[in-house]
């Protein structure tokens, strides 16, 4: 049929079809949502007559959760909705039903999610705006955690990843920064997702192109690829993540030097999770280094900061052993700054409780030889972190220390 007569002869039909869309016959329901799915499929019919004049009305009639419950007219009503949205564009249909991701029923929140799936298997992700990124990513995962019934629908919403992650590549690379940093934390937020998803070789891809984005000039913007590499790095794991850890340490440890506050933080996390979970593919000398660049992070002004650090020297101890970590910390405590010297008793005292205290208490009490108010006070204070942590633990030791706490007690 011409297009022109099939424009004409469609807005005919459509206003009897529009009259019976509140038919309560289930059959004459059935047999609108087939005719309407075929004038949505001609040639003449324009998308602003279908948005206009038969949106409003057939979400009204049909998208309810009685549809929904009827198996018969919920595959037709599907079917139907994904014809106006190649008509009209799969965002305008998104957009009517993303929030119905969020619906108490079930059986409605799996319909709602077959039909977005079709859309965007069909048309794609391009017109997909952040704010309805975010919504659909909520939804999908609000669904996806309510889910009772043993289904693969709502897993399949997740088949579109790989097209954001492709948005997502393509923004790392613009040129404005705000830019850059909106993707890589958009990384961080999808990650475990995508590990739901057993998505680990794209994963594994992301963690690559972001490992050769860390010479990132903006700080803010690093501080974002690094977070984003840890979180991907936490859902891999030490042994599949790629470049592997034995490429990817050594590029963090300059990137420690950095002073702002959201890299230093990001950074130390990282280091931290790999010490404590794939240290064994870092050399021992690596780990020294790192050690040293860590004393500095000891002074940070931000307490999360000093926290990390403090942890980390206990992963590191307990990775390579506490002799040459401990050495370190105990020549930190020969330093003007008090802030500087309390964090090295706190870290001490982690080394102790992470590789028991027997292998640390001989070297913390030989130092205090040194006579050095700051020394001595240093070792008493990481004395009294160490039987704090090491809580009963700390009975076998009493008679080891008596003699040193004497000796405290009797200075003038």
């Amino acid at each position: 049929m011409d297009a022109e007569y099939a424009s004409y002869y469609t807005k005919e039909v459509m206003l009897i079809l529009i009259r019976e869309f509140i038919s309560p016959d289930e059959e004459m329901k059935k047999i609108v949502l087939k005719v309407v799915k075929q004038c949505c499929s001609t040639d003449g019919v324009e998308p602003e007559y279908v948005r206009d004049e038969i949106l409003g009305p057939f979400f009204k009639a049909f998208w309810n959760h009685r549809m929904a419950m009827d198996r018969r007219n919920y595959k037709q009503l599907v079917d139907t909705t994904v014809e106006i949205a190649q008509k009209v564009g799969g965002v305008v249909i998104i957009q009517k039903i993303v929030e119905d991701l969020k619906d108490e029923n079930e059986q409605y929140r799996k319909m709602v999610m077959e039909t977005i799936d079709n859309v965007i298997t069909l048309m794609g992700t391009t017109d997909i705006d952040d704010r309805l990124e975010e919504l659909l990513f909520d939804g999908i995962l609000y669904a996806f955690q309510e889910q009772s019934q043993d289904e693969a629908v709502m897993l399949n919403g997740f088949v579109y990843l790989p097209q954001i992650c492709g948005t997502i590549l393509w923004r790392l690379n613009n040129k404005t920064a705000k830019v850059r940093q909106q993707a890589a934390d958009l990384i961080s937020k999808i990650a475990p997702v995508m590990g739901i998803c057993k998505e680990d070789k794209l994963l594994c891809h992301l963690g690559v192109v972001l490992f050769e984005y860390l010479g990132e000039e903006y700080p803010e913007v690093l501080g974002s690829i690094i977070g984003a590499l840890k979180a991907v790095v936490e859902v891999v794991g030490m042994t599949k993540i790629t470049p592997p850890i034995k490429d990817l340490l050594p590029r963090l440890t300059p990137i420690l030097k950095n002073r702002h506050e959201k890299v230093q933080e990001n950074t130390i996390e990282l280091v931290g999770r790999i010490a404590d979970r794939g240290s064994e593919f870092v050399s021992a000398r690596e780990w020294m280094r790192i050690c040293f660049e860590l004393l500095d992070l000891l002074k940070a002004h931000r307490k999360s900061i000093r926290r990390a650090a403090i942890n980390t020297f206990g992963y590191i101890a307990k990775a390579i052993g506490p002799h040459d970590v401990l050495a370190t910390l105990l020549n930190n405590l020969k330093v003007q700054e008090r802030q500087l010297r309390v964090c090295t008793t706190v870290a001490i005292a982690i080394v102790a409780e992470t590789c028991a205290p027997f292998t640390v208490l001989p070297a913390i009490m030989n130092e205090y030889r040194v006579p050095e108010i700051n020394v001595q006070n240093g070792v008493l204070k990481a004395l009294s972190f160490l039987f704090e942590y090491v809580g009963e633990m700390a009975k076998d030791y009493i008679y080891a220390v008596t003699p040193l706490l004497i000796d405290a007690l009797q200075e003038r």
